[in-house]
């Protein structure tokens, strides 16, 4: 009898390590920009439910407008819904064009980050996220992660909307002092919903907006310009995901970089005025999982709020034969 219980409990124990050692989810959260403006209790409910799965994610990753108006108000929200998660689930925040302004309603009209930096103050921030840096010091506007998951080693970057030169200086050094962990890249804009990245002449380009005048080290850079100085060079660098465009306010792409790896890069985006969110109440956010022994990367969608998976393609999709 004993002998058999044994058998069962090292069978259980097999189990659960084989899948924490071969696999990991992650929480990608899209803008919830109108969830603080109109909905509250639809993002709540969001972080409400991944306080309960505190176990089974590994991280958190906001894409970036928190905010619609990067007000008070709508900081005391968002920072009440993350506090529901504070030492449960880390997250790591990138800063969205309706997250920075010289006042309430101007987006990214000047870098000014203060409310954010107000309700995420950075000596917490660097705890509660993992974080080995930040840029500017000092501030949550650029974060590099560091995670030891599925015996890898991963960093994982929340970059500011339009990253500057000089933010991706400082990314890329990181990285190459890093040569040997996986990355993560996310940021507000980057890809667009044709399943291309940002260039040219498209609309919401960070180049169109205030921040986009300034010129040198501080001179933005839309998706385009990120894959050419960031993405494609670092051999490291497996996923990319972003928000920001509305239309079907979601697309993929799968990009060899300089050293002929995939690069698996994903948008989404499930606020109001996005098609088929009808009030912008869904309560839409991705669930990642990274499986390294069977090679894939599968992306589910689900809303709390509803309680509901979205199955369509575009929405549930596997990448196969992901070398890590």
């Amino acid at each position: 009898m004993k002998i058999e219980y044994y058998i069962i409990i090292f069978t259980v124990f097999c189990t659960l390590s084989c899948k924490t050692k071969d696999s990991f989810e992650f929480v990608v959260l899209p803008d919830t920009q109108t969830y603080m403006e109109e909905f509250p209790e639809v993002y709540i409910n969001q972080m409400q439910w991944i306080a309960t799965q505190e176990k089974r994610f590994s991280f958190v990753l906001h894409e970036g407008d928190i905010t619609q108006n990067n007000s008070e108000k709508e900081w005391e929200i968002a920072r009440e819904g993350f506090a529901l998660i504070d030492g449960k689930v880390p997250y790591n925040l990138s800063l969205g064009n309706h997250d920075m302004g010289s006042e309430t309603g101007k987006f990214a009209d000047t870098r000014n980050t203060e409310l954010a930096n107000k309700y995420f103050v950075s000596s917490a921030y660097i705890n509660q996220s993992n974080s080995i840096a930040t840029f500017p010091k000092g501030a949550i506007d650029n974060n590099c992660a560091e995670y030891d998951i599925i015996g890898e080693k991963w960093l994982v970057f929340s970059l500011e909307f339009g990253p500057r030169n000089k933010t991706i200086e400082w990314a890329n050094k990181l990285i190459e002092n890093h040569p040997n962990h996986h990355v993560i890249v996310n940021t507000h804009s980057y890809m667009y919903n044709d399943n291309t990245l940002q260039d040219g002449e498209d609309w919401y380009l960070p180049q169109k907006y205030g921040v986009g005048k300034e010129i040198g080290e501080n001179a933005v850079n839309h998706g385009g310009d990120l894959w050419e100085k960031l993405i494609k060079r670092n051999e490291n660098v497996l996923m990319v995901f972003s928000g920001h465009i509305l239309g079907s306010g979601v697309g993929q792409l799968v990009s060899k970089n300089d050293f002929k790896k995939d690069v698996y890069q994903m948008l989404a985006n499930y606020q109001k005025n996005v098609k088929g969110v009808e009030k912008g109440d869904s309560g839409y956010l991705r669930i990642i999982k990274v499986d390294k022994k069977n090679q894939l990367i599968t992306v589910k969608t689900y809303s709390p709020w509803l309680d509901k998976f979205n199955t369509d393609p575009e929405h549930e999709f596997i990448f196969n034969n992901v070398k890590m």
